[in-house]
């Protein structure tokens, strides 16, 4: 990155911090500033020194839960990085505190930078002290900061009056999975009421497999890929492609995974391999509980009705072109954006498949 750009960068960060710095006390207005504190440490750090191991996360979710009174805060609140709030009342909706808790765990991780960036972040929450428009004693603000600068940072706690005000009740949670809550939600609840088969749909590159991989780590679940039926060689006929959502071998897949799913039977499949053009020797699967289908096409009218919960996820086409770029040699992304994106397009829009799918979900930087 040029000197120019990151100076830009930087000046674009330290804004977005004094501006959730404000709302947020604009939120919590019997913040103190022990909370301002705990507010940038977990932008900066994460939550990586709450969590010990999985199964205690989830243990302690599920038994703060039971004695949560109700709480104050917002559903999600996004804190100034990479992080989120998420509030235990997504229990009261459906989520289960075992998705909850591994998400928890997930989410604790090392940030390499994240002193330098609370570090910075103190330096701007000074300045709006210091200017009046957060309304704090600038020298009991210094006072409180160098004593916690003296500790080495730890992590700190609510203030008492933020406590009897808001009861808060939340664990902080990557970004990266924030945007799937009201998902893993849904499938937490459907899951109580039975078996479940999911269809993931969206336009190339916007994250399909990375969520089924996901979900495959959340759940015992199996997982199917339509990128194991494309068309072999000799199907690539000129009708066919001309066909919508005809790119991919939708009756070899009813026949050798959705029938067999609907009646509950062993699905055995052999998946296309692009590497070598041919098929693959047969694969056997027992479905779990949860089955997973994921890719595009995955929702053509003539395979929609086996699926109980689908998901569309739509990916804004800046973006997608970024990830192209990065993932693939300058031969292949052209391939994506002069045959195989048009083809989607054209899929989706002549069959409506974001609207068919029961939750949208976008894809952004």
């Amino acid at each position: 990155m040029k000197h120019s750009e990151r100076t830009r960068e930087n000046m674009k960060h330290s804004e977005r911090t004094r501006e959730n710095l404000i709302k947020h006390f604009l939120d919590y207005p019997k913040a103190q500033i022990t909370d301002i504190f705990k507010y940038l440490h977990q932008s900066s750090l994460g939550c990586g020194h709450m969590v010990a191991s999985e199964d205690g996360a989830i243990d302690y979710i599920s038994r703060e839960h039971a004695s949560m009174t109700e709480t104050k805060t917002a559903p999600i609140e996004t804190l100034d990085g990479e992080y989120s709030r998420v509030s235990l009342s997504w229990l009261d909706g459906g989520l289960c505190a075992k998705t909850l808790g591994k998400l928890f765990f997930r989410s604790a991780k090392e940030e390499p930078d994240g002193k330098d960036a609370l570090f910075s972040k103190l330096e701007i929450a000074k300045e709006l002290v210091n200017s009046g428009k957060l309304p704090f004693s600038p020298d009991e603000f210094k006072r409180q900061l160098s004593e916690w600068q003296n500790k080495g940072f730890p992590a700190v706690h609510h203030s008492k009056e933020f406590r009897v005000e808001y009861a808060p009740a939340y664990r902080v949670i990557g970004n990266e999975y924030v945007k799937f809550l009201p998902l893993f939600s849904l499938i937490d609840k459907k899951l109580g009421e039975g078996s479940l088969t999911v269809a993931i749909e969206g336009g190339s590159a916007s994250g399909k497999t990375t969520l089924s991989a996901l979900l495959s780590d959340l759940y015992d679940c199996t997982v199917f890929h339509m990128d194991d039926f494309f068309l072999r060689p000799e199907q690539r006929t000129k009708q066919r492609l001309s066909e919508v959502g005809g790119n991919v071998d939708r009756e070899r897949f009813f026949d050798e995974v959705l029938l067999p799913l609907s009646e509950k039977k062993t699905v055995s499949y052999s998946p296309f391999n692009c590497g070598t053009q041919r098929l693959e020797p047969p694969i056997t699967v027992e479905p779990k509980k949860l089955v997973i289908i994921e890719g595009a096409y995955s929702m053509h009218p003539s395979l929609a009705q086996f699926y109980d919960l689908s998901v569309f996820l739509r990916i804004e086409p800046k973006f997608q072109k970024e990830r192209i770029l990065k993932r693939n040699t300058p031969t292949l992304a052209n391939r994506f954006f002069d045959e195989w994106i048009p083809m989607e397009q054209k899929y989706f829009e002549n069959t409506n498949a974001a609207e068919r799918c029961d939750m949208v979900i976008k894809i952004t930087k």
